[in-house]
């Protein structure tokens, strides 16, 4: 039997932990421990107790083929304080030791803090992962694949991504075939098309404070389907396009262009979603042709505009 362990903690989020379980456990030849800081019981974000726990020890370690941390929403705004410093402790003691280390979702902001994932390519929650990059700059944040391998270390994006860091796992260990059943029977994709960032919410604006840049976002969101470039939105403000997109990085953090791109991008998506078609959603929001919003989605989003309305939008009729 191959022992792998999982590292849970208070709070944590619950599926971190039960997708790959699921998926382990269905594979019979995985056998599965459970570890946390302090022992015993630990509640999960959802108030659910999982009980039979023990403190990691170095010899623990030793016996693991392999560790999985897990994760929590609020796992990166925790304070470092003796609750953090206990969970760390116990994921450094079960990191040393094991042929793979894994996390899934903020899982890996713990591994990054150890210095576990420097020059090493990793992912998390798609929510996380500028704060990520810029918390922990020695660490190649990808921010859509759905879980990334960089030697012994393998880390997931969020949540669901879990279930498919572990298929992957399986399949490492014991081959297409057998991952392929554990799919079927879990009626899950064993390999997920796209990445994470075909899950991700449109990206927010916060309101600016200087009046010319609040003026320029107010205009193109009024807006949406307008003739709208770098090069109109500096004359309609009367600044020069250098000045512009000095204004937009340093409040918004992204070049004009950048932004203009995104909130093109979040308003199609919101259109497809709406029921417009393919064409009159690209006209809607400012793409111009169909060819350009397919290219546009399968450069942010990895899907095209017809398979993000057939995974995402509502599954009831209005009037029903």
């Amino acid at each position: 039997m191959t022992t792998v362990g999982f590292l849970v903690f208070d709070g944590m989020t619950m599926l971190d932990f039960a997708g790959p379980a699921e998926v382990l456990g269905r594979a019979t030849n995985y056998e599965l421990v459970l570890f946390s800081p302090r022992g015993g019981t630990v509640t999960a974000a959802n108030g659910l107790p999982l009980a039979g726990t023990s403190i990691p020890t170095a010899e623990d370690a030793a016996l693991l083929d392999t560790v999985i941390i897990t994760g929590a929403d609020d796992l990166p705004d925790r304070p470092k304080d003796h609750d953090l410093l206990g969970l760390l402790d116990a994921a450094a003691t079960l990191c040393n030791g094991p042929r793979r280390v894994a996390s899934v979702c903020t899982g890996s902001f713990i591994l990054a803090e150890l210095g576990l994932l420097d020059g090493r390519r990793a992912t998390t929650h798609w929510r996380n992962a500028r704060e990520m990059a810029r918390r922990y700059p020695r660490v190649r944040v990808d921010t859509d694949t759905l879980h990334v391998h960089d030697g012994r270390f393998v880390t997931s994006a969020g949540i669901s991504a879990g279930i498919d860091l572990a298929l992957s796992l399986v399949e490492e260990d014991l081959g297409a075939e057998s991952t392929r059943d554990i799919a079927r029977e879990m009626v899950v994709f064993m390999h997920r098309p796209g990445g994470q960032s075909q899950f991700a919410g449109a990206p927010n604006t916060p309101a600016a404070e200087n009046p010319i840049l609040r003026e320029v976002l107010a205009r193109v969101q009024a807006d949406p389907s307008g003739p709208h470039t770098v090069a109109t939105m500096a004359s309609d403000a009367s600044v020069s396009s250098r000045h512009l997109g000095r204004l937009f990085r340093e409040e918004l953090g992204v070049t004009p262009a950048r932004w203009l791109e995104q909130f093109r991008m979040s308003s199609a998506q919101q259109f497809i979603l709406e029921g417009q078609t393919v064409t009159a959603a690209a006209r809607n929001s400012g793409f111009g042709s169909d060819e350009s919003l397919r290219r546009a989605f399968d450069r942010h989003l990895r899907t095209t505009p017809s398979d993000y309305r057939a995974r995402f939008s509502s599954t009831f009729r209005r009037g029903d």
